[in-house]
C-alpha cells in the first residue's frame, strides 16, 4: 500500500483549498469553467450549455472494476458519475446521463452529500481512489465538496476522468488537488469534433489541457501493488473510418507530452445514441482498423499503458436505469 498523502490534504491545512473553492464558485456568476465560456449565471439557477446549475448532479456512484488495472486494482475504482456534459457526442454510451438533462435534475445533491458519497466509497467500499467521471462542468462544486470531505477523513487519491474539453485556467486551480488525470484524446480534427461532438476548437483546447495535466502530475507512477498514485493516463478510443485521427494524436502524445506517456487504447466502441443518423459511425470497428492502431502504438514508441482486445466492443455498455450501471457479466 502506498503511504503517499494526496496533495489536497496539505492544501486544506494551509487554507488554500478553501481559497480555490471560493475563486471557482465566483466564476459560476457568469460561468467560464469550461472552454465554452457560455456565461450562464449558474448561481442564480440558470443553466448553460452543460444544462447544469449551482448544484452537482450525481447520476451514479460505486466501485467500478472495469477501469484500467492501475485504477481498478482488486477493490475497484470509486467512480462518481456526474450528470450532463459539456460535449454532445453523437455516439455517447453514457447518453442516459450525459444528454438527458430533464431526467438528471432529480439527481442534484448538495456538496455535503457529494462529500459523503466520497467517504462511502473510501470507508464502506474500500476503493483505491475517488474517480470523478465527466467532472469538467462541476469543478467548483467538487472542490467545495473536498473542503467538506477532508474533515470527515477523506484521504484517497483523486482521479479526474475527462473528455479533455477543459479550461486550462480551471485546471490550474486543480494543481495539487488532483493526483491522477485520466484524459481522453478524442480527435485530431476540429471539423470532425464539431460534427460528431458539437464542440469548437477541440484539438487546441484538449491539447492545451493535456499539456497542463502533464505539467501538474507528470508520468504515471504506481505503488508496489501496481495501483496508480499519481500521473497522467491518456485514453484513445478507436473510431470507425479513423475518425479519431489515431496516427496524428499518438504521435503528438509522444513528441509533445512525454515519450513515457501511459496510453490506454480502447477498442470498445459500440454504435449507440444517435449513430443511426451517421452511417460511418453506425458499426463496430473492424479487425483491420484495430490492428492498424496496434502497429501505430509500436511505431511511435508508446511502451506504457494498456490495449483492449477486439472482444471489448459491447462489453462496457452501461445501463444507468438500474442500481449498477456496470453489472458483472457471467
Amino acid at each position: 500500500m502506498s503511504t503517499r498523502e494526496p496533495g489536497y490534504l496539505e492544501l486544506f491545512r494551509s487554507g488554500e483549498l478553501e481559497r480555490r473553492a471560493r475563486a471557482l464558485e465566483a466564476r459560476l456568476e457568469e460561468c467560464d469553467i469550461c472552454p465554452r465560456e457560455c456565461g450562464a449565471r449558474r448561481l442564480k439557477g440558470n443553466v448553460g450549455t452543460c444544462n447544469s446549475g449551482p448544484l452537482p448532479i450525481v447520476s451514479s456512484f460505486g466501485a467500478h472494476h472495469g477501469e484500467e488495472p492501475a485504477l481498478s486494482g482488486t477493490r475497484g475504482s470509486g467512480t462518481i458519475f456526474f450528470g450532463n456534459c459539456n460535449m454532445r457526442c453523437v455516439y455517447c454510451q453514457n447518453y442516459q446521463i450525459s444528454q438527458e438533462p430533464e431526467a438528471q435534475r432529480f439527481y442534484e445533491v448538495t456538496t455535503k452529500a457529494l462529500a459523503e458519497r466520497m467517504l462511502g466509497l473510501q470507508d464502506d467500499q474500500r476503493c483505491h481512489n475517488i474517480n470523478l467521471v465527466t467532472p469538467s462542468h462541476f469543478v467548483p462544486q467538487i472542490v467545495r465538496a473536498l473542503v467538506e470531505a477532508v474533515p470527515m477523513g477523506l484521504q484517497l487519491p483523486l482521479v479526474y476522468n475527462t473528455s479533455s474539453y477543459d479550461s486550462v485556467a480551471t485546471l490550474r486551480e486543480l494543481d495539487g488537488v488532483i493526483d491522477i488525470y485520466l484524459a481522453d484524446i478524442r480527435y485530431a480534427s476540429d471539423r470532425l469534433a464539431r460534427k460528431y461532438s458539437r464542440v469548437r476548437h477541440y484539438v487546441e483546447s484538449s491539447r492545451a489541457a493535456i499539456i497542463e495535466m502533464q505539467r501538474q502530475v507528470g508520468d504515471l507512477k504506481v505503488d508496489e501493488d501496481g495501483i496508480a498514485v499519481k500521473g497522467l493516463i491518456i485514453r484513445h478510443l478507436v473510431l470507425p473510418d479513423d475518425i479519431a485521427g489515431s496516427e496524428e494524436s499518438l504521435e503528438w502524445l509522444v513528441t509533445e507530452v512525454s515519450p513515457r506517456v501511459a496510453v490506454s487504447v480502447m477498442s470498445q466502441y459500440y454504435p449507440a445514441h444517435r449513430t443511426r443518423r451517421y452511417p460511418e459511425l453506425n458499426r463496430k470497428i473492424t479487425r483491420e482498423e484495430y490492428d492498424r492502431v496496434v502497429v501505430l502504438v509500436e511505431r511511435v514508441g508508446i511502451e506504457n499503458g494498456w490495449m483492449q482486445g477486439m472482444e471489448s466492443a459491447g462489453n462496457y455498455l452501461p445501463d444507468f436505469s438500474g442500481e449498477d450501471p456496470f453489472p458483472v457479466k457471467e
